[in-house]
Formats: structure tokens, sequence, C-alpha cells
């Protein structure tokens, strides 16, 4: 059995902010000098009163500058606020302090930047300044840090006022942003949403970059997209929560105590996260099946394995920035005739969906719960925006009264907070490594440029200016280029014709040129053979082949296990080989019991093809079983005893008329028939159980016959 993994529900305790005076030293030289332990250093205990943190999925855009580093009068308190650089004129990277904050949200356990995208900044020339225990709950201690460059400072006061840039994955909360006065902010902000904090980070100067308001449509700001790194991760988490809270397994499984079902999952909502879902349920070995009000999603889905549900009602529901939009009434009435008729078959429910600045749609009521099997779990995703499902409590696990558990965590990437500090970093590293040199062109100069796309939409706070979102030019995809098709004038019908006969004249001269090729090579076979035998063996041969290749190059990939195991069977006819060696020399010994080492290798072969034989036909019907879904029809598979018994009969019958030489040739016949449909019925699930079934018939013709050919010989078992 294998474990789906631990889950991580230690909630952090609020950590003290701590206050300080500033040693009387400048520049540079203050870094390497700071010691922790210094008296400068007061501490006071005060937990802080958190702004909203819900995430803004819109894709807006904005652009920003930078900001100077802080000049500090040794004789003064720090109070937060520094004069800023200059922005928008290039500044070289050398001259510029990047400080990574802890973070203070209740059970965030990542952290902005890893040691691995601090790296990327220290090698192209920053300095990078850690808040001790920044890391540490992602697995990353202060000499990770250390050890690519970085300067580990005691907290967080001391981090921003050496710092020019400051990141965070949270919102600032009360008492953090009034010291980011004057500085850059690199973070996810969600300005619709904490309209109070956009508006204070405003006023006091301070220049913000919302990660959250990068432009998911520019191809290149992929690479900086926090918003979809991080939904991978919750889309991966979720089905690991499921799959820890569901009683039994995601794959079918076949043991001697009995058969497992494999457990059916439905994703709701195809965005980053829900292919995430998808992907993990499917290595689980689950029945995935998905859905989406976008019609784009459907070839997504279908190329990682999972059913494309589909509402009976044409209406697509794609949004601006590739986001989903809220449907009519009437499909909505017939998605949730569907989703009804989902919920009392699946076993785990997935939910994604999210509606940009809009709290959550509702996609799972209360009669879709009423309907689900004990035991059933959902995930919901959304559950910070209010939730996909009735009843979802954020950050809770809670249990319908008909057993169907709701898991409701917000925090679904900082329980896998290496991963997601990791990748999130690298997403933060990459854009602040291509604030500039991405349109100047310039190496090692951080500019600020507003014909750079990204930072223009992701610039929302600039030298004390709110340009969220009016001030922001929204970024548009160019159109597709014009195929070069479009202008040409059409053909006439003559043209076509003749452009036809060009076409279908050289597919001719192809098929012509590999057939002489294959000509050339028979008759070379033959005047180089020297044995009319070869000639069959090659005849058998070339048939063989070609048949095999015929009926399994069109075999669908979910049918290649139990292909593999009726394959496999068939191959079991090496008994027939034991066989006739068994009879070898029988009418001499007047019976088949081994009395010489060669029939002791036949009855070797014979008994352990015997078992290949049982034993393939015999897991390829349970794997078929699998597939087989309640609502199938009947199989009347009993009915062909009755032409297998009469073929069967009729060889038996020539025994006794002399006749069973030509008789035993006739059901060898019949065997390669059965066999090679076999394989040919295993190419799609509705023959595949017949093919498993005309599987059973060839090898039993086979066996027959050989037999028959036994007896021919005169082998006989012992009286």
């Amino acid at each position: 059995i294998v474990g789906a993994g631990a889950v991580l529900t230690a909630i952090l305790s609020l950590r003290p902010v701590q206050s300080f005076t500033l040693p009387a030293l400048e520049g540079r030289a203050a870094l390497s000098s700071l010691n922790p332990t210094s008296s400068h250093f007061k501490y006071a205990t005060i937990e802080p009163q958190l702004f909203s943190t819900l995430s803004d999925k819109e894709s807006k855009n904005t652009s920003g500058d930078k900001q100077s580093k802080a000049s500090f009068d040794p004789s003064d308190e720090f109070t937060g606020a520094a004069p800023a650089k200059i922005l928008g004129k290039p500044i070289p990277y050398s001259d510029l302090t990047i400080g990574v904050l802890k973070e203070t949200y209740p059970g965030e356990n990542r952290v902005s930047i890893a040691p691995e995208s601090a790296k990327l900044l220290v090698d192209a020339g920053f300095s990078v300044i850690v808040e001790s225990g920044a890391g540490s709950h992602a697995s990353f201690s202060d000499a990770a840090y250390t050890d690519v460059g970085c300067i580990v400072l005691p907290n967080a006061d001391q981090t921003i006022a050496q710092s020019d840039i400051l990141t965070k994955i949270r919102p600032p909360d009360e008492l953090e942003a009034p010291k980011l006065a004057k500085k850059t902010l690199i973070a996810m902000i969600s300005p619709s949403i904490n309209t109070d904090l956009y508006s204070e980070l405003t006023v006091q100067d301070t220049n913000v970059f919302a990660l959250d308001c990068v432009p998911r449509m520019l191809s290149r700001a992929q690479a900086y997209d926090v918003l979809s790194s991080q939904a991978n991760i919750a889309g991966y988490r979720a089905v690991i929560e499921a799959a820890n809270n569901f009683p039994r397994f995601f794959a079918g499984q076949m043991t001697a105590a009995g058969k497992v079902p494999p457990a059916k999952v439905l994703v709701l909502g195809v965005g980053v996260a829900g292919l995430a879902a998808i992907q993990t349920a499917k290595n689980m070995g689950a029945i995935v099946r998905a859905f989406d009000v976008r019609a784009a999603t459907k070839e997504q889905v279908e190329s990682m394995g999972a059913t494309f549900l589909e509402v009976p009602l044409e209406e697509d529901g794609a949004g601006a920035g590739g986001y989903a939009k809220e449907m009519s009434d009437e499909y909505k009435a017939a998605q949730a005739k569907l989703m009804l008729d989902q919920a009392g078959d699946v076993d785990v429910i997935i939910t994604t969906a999210l509606i940009p600045g809009r709290k959550a749609p509702v996609l799972v009521n209360q009669d879709m719960l009423d309907v689900m099997k004990p035991g059933s779990v959902i995930v919901d995703l959304a559950a910070a925006n209010g939730g996909n499902v009735a009843h979802t409590e954020a950050n809770r696990v809670i249990t319908t009264p008909n057993g169907v558990t709701i898991i409701g965590y917000t925090d679904l990437p900082s329980r896998l907070a290496s991963t997601s500090s990791t990748l999130f970093g690298n997403n933060v590293a990459k854009f602040i490594l291509s604030v500039g040199p991405q349109t100047t062109k310039e190496k090692g100069v951080f500019q600020i440029d507003m014909e750079d796309d990204a930072v223009q939409n992701m610039l929302i706070s600039y030298n004390g200016e709110a340009r969220w979102p009016d001030k922001i030019t929204p970024f548009n995809p160019p159109p597709p280029p014009r195929k070069a098709g479009d202008d040409v004038a059409e053909k006439t019908e003559d043209e076509l014709m003749h452009e036809a006969n060009e076409k279908q004249n050289a597919l001719f001269i192809r098929n012509a040129g590999i057939a002489s090729l294959a000509a050339s090579a028979l008759l070379a076979f033959g005047f180089n053979t020297d044995s009319h035998d070869s000639v069959s063996l090659m005849a058998t041969f070339a048939l063989a082949g070609l048949a095999g290749y015929q009926v399994v190059w069109g075999v669908a990939p979910a049918l290649h296990s139990p292909l593999m195991a009726v394959t496999n069977a068939i191959s079991g006819m090496t008994a027939v080989g034991g066989m006739l060696l068994l009879a070898n020399g029988a009418s001499e010994t007047s019976g088949i019991i081994p009395d010489s080492p060669s029939h002791w290798m036949g009855a070797i072969a014979t008994t352990l093809s015997f078992v290949n034989i049982v034993g393939g036909f015999l897991i390829t019907g349970k794997m078929l079983d699998l597939f087989r879904r309640p609502e199938d029809p009947k199989e009347f598979f009993e009915l062909y005893a009755i032409p297998s018994a009469l073929l069967i009969a009729g060889l038996g019958a020539s025994y006794f008329s002399g006749n069973i030489e030509n008789v035993s040739g006739s059901v060898a016949i019949a065997s390669a028939i059965c066999c090679i449909a076999a394989i040919a019925g295993l190419a799609d699930q509705k023959t595949a159980r017949t093919g498993n079934i005309l599987g059973i018939a060839g090898v039993s013709f086979g066996l027959a016959s050989t037999a028959a050919d036994m007896s021919i010989v005169g082998a006989t078992a012992p009286a």
C-alpha cells in the first residue's frame, strides 16, 4: 500500500515584532558588521492585525520604477521612512540590495526567495539580505542562504532598513506596511480586495509590484507567473489531501483477498490547478473525469487521459485573460443536472473554479452532497473566496451527515513549502532580472521601462501615484499572423484537379518504389535459398508479421495491459511444442508418460505453458472487469460455447471416422483465426471482452488439434 503522505497541519505561532536602533554604521559596511547580539536591538511582542489575503486573480497591467538605497542617520531610531532613489534611471545591480522578509501570516510556511533563487540574484550582482528564520519552515536554514552569498540579519526591521527592494508572498500586515515607506515592494497585493492596504502603501510612497497582476496572456510572463506556479502545487496537493482522507485505494487492485475498484475522481475547473490535479490523480491510478465551461480545455483534458464531460448546450465560457466567465441561467440548469448525475457516481470531487474579483461560484450544492456515497471526499480549492461547495468552511475539514468529507484548506501550496518557495522564488528572481535588460538590453542594470509589458502591468503604485486600475494599459496579445494563403486567389477547378493528380502521381511513384525494393528482396531470397522449406517459413513469417501489425496498430492506450496479458496467454501455445515433444517416439513406447530426458523437457514445457495460458486469460478478464460500468448491458458469452463444442466434438468424431488428420488441420486453422481475432478485439474497449473469449477459444482449438496430431503418431495415455 502506497501512503498518500502525512498532512501538514501545524499552524505557525505569531512572531514577536522587533524594534531596534541602528548601530552607527553606514553603507555596505553596516551589512557586514551588524552584530545580532548587539545591545542596540530592543524586542517588543506585538500581535499584528492582518489584512485580508484573499487571492486577486485578475490579470491587470501595471508598470513600475525603482527606488534608491536608503541612507540612515546613526543617531536616529529607524522609523521606516528613508529617501528613495530616483525611479526610472538606470541603476547597476551592485548598487541595489534585495531584502527577503519572513512571512507573518499564521500558518504560512513559504518564503518569497529560496536559496536557489537568491543565488541567481547574488551571481547577477545584487546584494541579498534575508531575515533570520525566513526559510526555516520551508526547510531552508540561515546557513543555506549564507552559503550562496546572502547576508542574514536578525529581524524584519533591520532587513527593511538595509534594503531597497523587499520581497514577500502575502501582503504586508498593519505593522509591516508603515515601515515600507519609500521602499519598493514585490509581493501578492490583491489591490481589488485589499483596498485599504493599497491606499496606505501608495500614500506613503511605497512603489509596489503586484505579482498577482502579472499579464498572464504574455508568453514570457509565464516565467514570472506566481499564480500558475502556486496553483500547480495546489492542484497536486489537493489530490494528496483527498487520497489521505479517502478510505480506499486510488488505483484498482486485484489480490487474493479480493478486488478493489479504482477511485473515480471528478475535477471541476480545468485551469492550472485542475490540470495538475488531473495528472496527479491519473498517476495514482484513478479514473478521472473533468468539467470546464471553456470548450478549449477539452483537448487538454483528453490529452492527459481523462474524460471531458460536456453540457448538452452550446455556450463557450472562455473569458478575458484566460479565465472562465459566468454562464447563462439555461447553461447553469443543464450543468446542474450533469453534475447531479456525476456526484452520485464519483468518489472524489476537486473544485478549482474562481472568477476574478468575485465570490467563487457554488458548483457542488446540497442536492449533490445528498447523493454522494459515504466516504466520498471533496477538496475545495476556492475555499478562500467563499468556496465552490455548499458548507465549505475555510481552513477546516468537515463531514456531512451522510459521510462526505469536505476539505477547505486555503494553504495547500504552503503544505509543500520547500517546492512552493523554490518555484515562487524563481518567479520573483526572474522578474527582477528582467526589469531593464528585457527591453534596454543592458545587462546588469536595473531600470524601469514602461515599454516592458510585464513591468507596466505589475507596477500598481509608483512614486505616490495609484496606477491600478485606471492608469494601466491592459496587455492584449498581438493578433495571429495572416496565413500565406489568405491573400491568394481561389484556384480554378482545373488547377485543383492538376494539383490532385500531381499528389496522386507522387504517391504512386513512392509506393511503386517500395514495392520494387520488396520484389527485389524476395527474388534475391529465392535465388540464394537452398531449400523449399525456407520459402515456406518466409511466407509464414511475412504473413504473420503483416497480420500482427494490422491488428495491434490500432489498440487504445488504456488497453495495452490487457493486450499484453492476452498475447502472453496466447504465447503459451509453446505448450504445443511440449506436447509434440512428448509424442516424439510415443509409438514405440506406447505412452506419453516421460521416460527420457527429451520427454521430461516436453512435460515441463507443457506444464509451464499451461500455467501461462490459464494465468494470462484470467488476469485479462479481471483487468477488463475494472473497465466495466454498471450501466453496460449484460454479455452472453456462454452462447459461444455452442460453436466451440461443435468444433471439438467434430474433431473427436473424426478419430472414429479415420479422417482425423484433415479435420485436425481444419481445427488448427480455426485456432489461428481466433488468436488473431482475439488480438484485434483488444484494440477497442467495446470488443475487448470478446477478444479475450476468442483468445481462450483459439488456444483451446490449438491444443485440441495438437492432441489429435499426437494420437495420429500413436501417443496414448497409459492404461
